[in-house]
């Protein structure tokens, strides 16, 4: 792939905290390789304003490889920018050309307010996982996994649930700012595990009680959710919690 270098101007959301104003400030940056990961070039640009005497950008980031989610940006009106099936962290700048005008954001949702300039609070999610995403564990020897016979096609379900990262995309996609993908995937997960039997019923419905709590919208079934996962969750495991949620209900009422 050939390589280039390309001058860039960046439109970037600066806000303080949660409680101020924000705004866009627009920077330029210079000979930004092409091979360059668009968090490497947000490095450049903080290295520039550092020389400069100004504030830099404050984003999130951790493991830099598509892992750990923490690299939420929305970018010219994408969750994670325009590859598909991609973190912020994994798209790199050959996805831009030369003299391109770049618009980043932070997610914009109730429930995830900014903490400062693209960082925003999502241990909404987290609670939302204390709340029922775990299993009971007994002391001892793990069971021999032979003994534990799943259907192929229920492993493969769980296992691409499970592959949810927890970023916050589905909730950035989506109109109403609904964290239906990321709470199905979680709930998917562990129900159609044996693992995850004992606390089926309660799972669910703690789960999406403590999501209603902190704020998320209703789902829109717009898919955009399933669109912008960077890990390509599929929106019928929205499906399956509901089966889950009113199943569960039903049987709380008996």
């Amino acid at each position: 792939m050939e390589h280039y270098n390309m001058n860039l101007t960046l439109k970037v959301w600066k806000q303080k905290n949660s409680q101020s104003k924000g705004s866009f400030e627009t920077y330029k940056v210079n000979d930004i390789s092409s091979e360059m990961s668009f968090l490497e070039m947000f490095d450049v640009l903080n290295e520039q304003l550092v020389h400069d005497g100004k504030e830099p950008i404050a984003f999130d980031h951790d493991c830099r490889e598509g892992i750990c989610g923490a690299c939420s940006m929305y970018i010219d009106g994408q969750p994670h920018g325009p590859w598909q099936q991609n973190t912020t962290c994994q798209l790199h700048m050959r996805a831009f050309k030369d003299g391109d005008t770049i618009v980043v954001e932070p997610w914009r949702s109730s429930a995830f307010p900014v903490i400062k300039d693209l960082i925003v609070d999502r241990t909404a999610f987290d609670r939302i996982i204390q709340a029922g995403g775990y299993i009971s564990v007994n002391t001892g020897n793990a069971q021999d996994a032979n003994n534990l016979p799943i259907k192929k096609q229920d492993a493969d379900d769980a296992f691409s649930a499970a592959a949810c990262i927890g970023c916050g995309a589905c909730v950035a996609a989506c109109k109403n700012g609904s964290a239906m993908l990321f709470v199905s995937a979680k709930v998917s997960q562990l129900a159609l595990l044996p693992q995850g039997q004992p606390e089926r019923e309660t799972r669910v419905l703690n789960m999406v009680t403590q999501m209603d709590k902190e704020g998320f919208g209703n789902c829109t079934n717009t898919y955009a959710c399933e669109a912008e996962c960077p890990k390509g969750i599929s929106v019928a495991n929205i499906a399956r919690m509901n089966k889950e949620y009113l199943k569960a209900g039903l049987n709380t009422k008996e």
